[in-house]
């Protein structure tokens, strides 16, 4: 410990004087520690002395301007004791393996009591025991070396931050001290000038005899541990309200499609990382259309979490126009420079058709999705991959995978496969291997992706997973699913056809007789709506699960279909009305090839 850095702030010292006058050439800061030689000579041989046997000399001093030096000690006129006993800090020395106790500085007494001269640190100091010194206090007189420990809180509720230092007392320091006193330095290094030993004598001594003690050192640290306990406790609330906002902008419940099962998983990044932007949604087109979203705003905290569930709304919004994955990606770059020009974010955007078997995708600068199929091979969706929401000036593009019966796809933000330690295209291949042997459940393989990727409750960043299985249906199960299609050719002619199609096909399925009228009946509207104002090719479809009838007609016109109150002596105008109004809903949509296709739904009876 550095005794002269404490030297003028103890109290009863005196400062040195600074004086300085016209004539005065010294700069201030030399003036200030000027000294004469007034003041009482350190004993022989102490190196703090003049070595020409004078007065004390400065090597600051100079001839013109010195001041005198007011009467007062200085550092050199204090023992041991008075600079530990005069020091703010709590000072307790203690001795041998017991560690009894030598003594305790003024402070110590103060916060916790005096204490008995040779009584055990263990019985007479059971404040050591709360702050859980003892067992540092022994690896200290074993080893030698000095330890600290931060920010301990005593019973009295007051954080110290304690370093213990191991000390040495000869044995002629024990005769001569005085009980309860600490051994005067500067008088044992004169003693062991005088003898003629010097330091090397003085290490020799102690390896022959003498005790060895522990110096505890205590700085009250009650201000700064209660600001950090503060500020923890704000860091804490700040973070459960991100984690609370985010969770409540995703969806509380997935929605279910009749073709696919799904499961996804959300967790924030561990209690020292802040909450990120992650999010995930699974939104039914219609039809039997499922649109699947996964996405990651760049950046941490309550702001993030809120310009995700911005964006989350808007891709729910835009999904209901039934657009092209690209065209949605189109839409949502232009709004995330509007929302926030300095918030980026990346998006995957894909469509299931049950018709085709295939996801229909976009990215925005996201991960690819994975698609492990039956036989446990793994396909990575690699292009097409623009760059990241809110950059703008690009045209983004749809690209395909399959999804074939049985296969499981996986989407994913980079908080599942990023680590510091190694590149980004490892933690996608370390995905892949994960995914080819997990089986199971959505659910299951979720729990099974995280836990392979390592991903424990103190992961350093967000991570949202979307698993989408799209099972192979063997047996009972595969009769609750069935597909039949009519090409149609020539002009008015199809419409009879088609209601004979459907009258035939709704039957073969043992509707109840109500709902096969109520699907002849649209069919109908549809079929003569596309023969009225469509172009060819036409085709009537119709689809059955295991909870909804679907019926849909396609032509080769763009142009979409609406409701419209028809006037009582207008002749048309009523199909999509009576439609809308007997089915539970319908939609329409522009397909690839540049037609339409005009879709209804009826849900079955349990």
């Amino acid at each position: 410990m550095n005794f002269t850095r404490w030297s003028a702030r103890l109290p009863g010292t005196q400062r040195r004087a600074a004086a300085r006058d016209d004539r005065s050439s010294v700069p201030p800061a030399r003036a200030e520690y000027a000294q004469t030689g007034t003041g009482p000579r350190p004993p022989d041989g102490d190196p703090g002395g003049d070595p020409r046997g004078g007065t004390d000399h400065d090597p600051l001093d100079d001839s013109r301007g010195a001041a005198p030096r007011p009467d007062g000690p200085s550092l050199e006129d204090l023992s041991a004791r008075d600079i530990l006993g005069r020091l703010p800090a709590l000072v307790a020395l203690v001795y041998g393996p017991d560690h009894r106790i030598a003594y305790v500085n003024d402070a110590y007494a103060a916060a916790f009591g005096p204490r008995p001269a040779g009584a055990t640190a263990a019985e007479a100091m059971p404040e050591l025991d709360e702050l859980s010194l003892l067992p540092l206090m022994d690896q200290v007189l074993r080893s030698g070396t000095p330890r600290t420990v931060k920010s301990r809180k005593a019973r009295s509720g007051n954080s110290y931050t304690v370093t213990c230092t191991p000390v040495h007392r000869d044995r002629d320091d024990e005769s001569e001290a005085d009980d309860g006193d600490p051994p005067d330095k500067s008088d044992r290094s004169s003693k062991n000038d005088k003898s003629g030993k010097g330091s090397r004598g003085s290490r020799n001594s102690r390896g022959t005899g003498g005790e060895s003690g522990v110096l505890v050192y205590a700085a009250d640290v009650t201000d700064h541990a209660e600001a950090a306990e503060r500020l923890r406790a704000s860091e804490r609330r700040h973070r459960e309200t991100a984690v609370t906002l985010q969770r409540s902008l995703l969806p509380q419940e997935l929605e279910q499609p009749d073709d696919l099962r799904i499961a996804a998983t959300y967790q924030p990044g561990g209690t020292d990382a802040a909450v990120g932007g992650d999010w995930y949604d699974v939104i039914t087109l219609g039809a039997g259309r499922t649109a699947l979203v996964i996405g990651d705003v760049m950046g941490r905290g309550v702001r993030a979490a809120a310009v995700m569930g911005q964006l989350r709304t808007a891709v729910r919004a835009y999904a209901r126009l039934d657009l092209p994955p690209h065209e949605v990606l189109q839409l949502l770059d232009g709004l995330a420079a509007e929302i926030d020009a300095s918030q980026i974010a990346t998006c995957a955007y894909a469509v299931h058709d049950p018709n085709e078997g295939r996801l229909v995708y976009a990215s925005a600068g996201h991960l690819p999705i994975l698609v492990c199929h039956e036989d446990g091979t793994v396909h990575r969706a690699e292009d097409p991959t623009g760059p990241p929401l809110g950059t703008g000036g690009w045209i983004h593009t749809s690209g395909t995978i399959a999804l074939p019966p049985g296969s499981t796809a996986v989407l994913y933000t980079d908080g599942l496969v990023e680590r510091r330690s190694e590149d980004i295209d490892e933690g996608v291949a370390a995905l892949e291997r994960a995914l080819s042997g997990a089986k199971g459940s959505p659910q299951v393989v979720c729990d099974r992706l995280i836990r392979s990727l390592g991903v424990t409750a103190e992961h350093d960043d967000d991570v949202a997973v979307l698993v989408v299985q799209h099972p192979a249906r063997t047996g009972a199960s595969a009769e609750l699913f069935h597909n039949a299609s009519l090409d149609l050719l020539g002009g008015i002619e199809a419409a009879p056809r088609a209601r004979a199609f459907a009258t035939g096909v709704l039957t073969s399925w043992r509707f109840p007789v109500e709902l096969c009228d109520l699907g002849v009946l649209a069919a109908g509207e549809l079929v003569a709506n596309s023969l009225k104002h469509g172009t060819p090719p036409m085709r009537l479809g119709l689809r059955r699960t295991d909870r909804r009838l679907i019926i849909e007609v396609t032509d080769g016109d763009d142009h979409l279909p609406r409701r419209r109150r028809a006037d009582p002596a207008d002749e048309a105008g009523r199909g999509i009305s009576i439609v809308a109004t007997i089915a539970s809903s319908w939609g329409s949509r522009r397909t690839p090839g540049g037609g339409k296709a005009v879709w209804c739904e009826f849900a079955l009876p349990h």
